[in-house]
């Protein structure tokens, strides 16, 4: 046998029998029924464990971070089937062209007016801890700053091109616009010849049926992607990092949980008129895998079936406002989290901002996050974009860089449920919410644990 082969079992051995061993654990509680989220908070709580135990013992978690990328991987592959198929069908079944003028306004509204707020809360909070104070660090010798791209580069890079080469390079936003104008030539022509059209609206229907019963499948996967993904992540990061720029991490989470709460909580109460304790147990599913897989992308599949299956929001709207929230809502990575490394790199490095600095940080948040949209990293390019604008050393960026992994759960988990507020915000507007259904305590729980467990 290959020695390298051999040296990578002895040296990963541990954590692939561990990881078995925690497998037939969930295993045996789903073949009991125990509900989808109690099996996948255990799997949450299991993973810390282990990887703090792990970390401890110094033993490597290869084995146990590979289950983890290979749930990622199957839930990513879904990304543009669903975004493609369920956009056609979404806007394919809309009444006309104004209605989707009228939801495509409010859902960019919300989407804006949700990110400018956690900019301010972000600015808030950082002025309030202060997390670059009593920091001195040496910019590490490999940082190179990531480039902005020009106001060109971000327009084409977002116009569907070759959309078969763009799907396979993972672009969702191309292929996103161009589901929209297939959908809206199905408009078009099933307005004067509604036969020419059913064919191409029975197919569309039918993949829709299909790819919701694939997503079942991968979701039945959660508990033991939660387990392998947040082990992973507990055993690379030591105290030593967390205690280094504890501050930053504090203040993050501090807006992040305060936007949650009170954000989201309020709009939810105020404007569509529900319980917010009720609506943050219904979307639970959606806050755990996109904290663990860190990708609005990957909880996708997840996120639709929470919007239409436990807060019972019409799937024609959920389909509209879920694929473009993975693209363009950022509250998160694009509100708090400019602002706070903003605020920190200017203490970091004894520069003063203004009123006029915080005004202008603000807009430029609302802006850029419209302008990352579809590239890479959306989070570091934000923050790039803000720092520029402000003038202040993208050095910042790089000191963070250590814990930039362990917030940017916390980003997504924010940003994943904003798309959700958004959606159930948007139906209630629309009369596409059955308010009736939402608040039937207990009737949720099981629909997703037929399609989980």
């Amino acid at each position: 046998m290959d020695n390298n082969l051999v040296h990578a079992i002895q040296t990963n051995g541990y954590g692939f029998i561990v990881s078995l061993l925690i497998f037939g654990l969930l295993y045996g509680l789903a073949r009991k029924r125990v509900g989808f989220g109690l099996r996948v908070i255990l799997a949450l709580g299991i993973g810390l464990a282990v990887g703090v135990l792990f970390q401890n013992l110094e033993l490597k978690t290869d084995a146990i971070s590979t289950f983890g990328s290979i749930y990622v991987s199957l839930i990513r592959m879904l990304v543009i089937p669903l975004v493609f198929v369920l956009v056609l069908n979404s806007i394919s079944s809309l009444s006309s062209l104004e209605y989707l003028r009228k939801i495509g306004f409010k859902t960019f509204a919300w989407f804006l007016g949700t990110t400018g707020i956690a900019s301010l809360i972000g600015l808030g909070i950082a002025l309030l801890f202060n997390p670059g104070s009593g920091i001195q660090q040496e910019t590490p010798a490999d940082f190179a700053a990531r480039e902005i791209p020009t106001f060109s580069e971000v327009v084409l890079d977002l116009v569907p091109s070759n959309p078969v080469s763009q799907a396979a390079d993972g672009k969702v936003v191309p292929i996103l616009i161009f589901a929209i104008f297939l959908a809206v030539a199905i408009l078009k022509v099933g307005a004067k010849k509604p036969e020419a059209v059913k064919p191409v609206r029975d197919l569309i229907e039918s993949l829709t049926q299909v790819l919701h019963q694939v997503v079942k499948f991968v979701i039945r996967l959660t508990p033991y992607g939660v387990y392998a993904l947040i082990a992973g992540i507990t055993a690379r990061y030591g105290w030593e990092t967390l205690q280094e720029l504890g501050n930053v991490i504090l203040a993050s989470y501090a807006a992040l949980i305060l936007h949650f709460v009170l954000v989201f909580g309020g709009l939810v109460l105020l404007v569509a008129k529900v319980n917010p304790i009720r609506f943050f147990r219904k979307v639970y599913p959606t806050v755990t895998v996109a904290f663990t897989t860190r990708s609005s992308y990957a909880t996708l599949p997840v996120n639709l079936e929470v919007i239409t299956k436990r807060l019972y929001v019409s799937p024609r709207i959920a389909s509209f406002v879920a694929p473009l929230g993975a693209s363009v809502n950022f509250n998160g990575c694009g509100g708090v989290w400019p602002a706070i490394v903003a605020v920190f790199t200017a203490q970091v490095f004894g520069i003063d901002l203004s009123l006029t600095d915080y005004v202008t940080l603000v807009l430029v948040s609302i802006i850029s996050s419209i302008g990352v949209a579809g590239v890479p990293g959306p989070a570091v390019i934000s923050t790039t974009v803000v720092l520029t604008a402000l003038g202040l050393p993208l050095e910042g960026i790089a000191i963070v860089a250590g814990v930039e992994a362990l917030i940017d759960m916390g980003r997504t988990a924010v940003n994943a449920t904003g798309t959700a507020v958004t959606a159930l915000l948007v139906a209630s507007s629309e009369g596409e919410f059955d308010r009736e259904a939402f608040n039937r305590d207990g009737a949720d729980e099981e629909i997703l644990l037929n399609a989980a467990g």
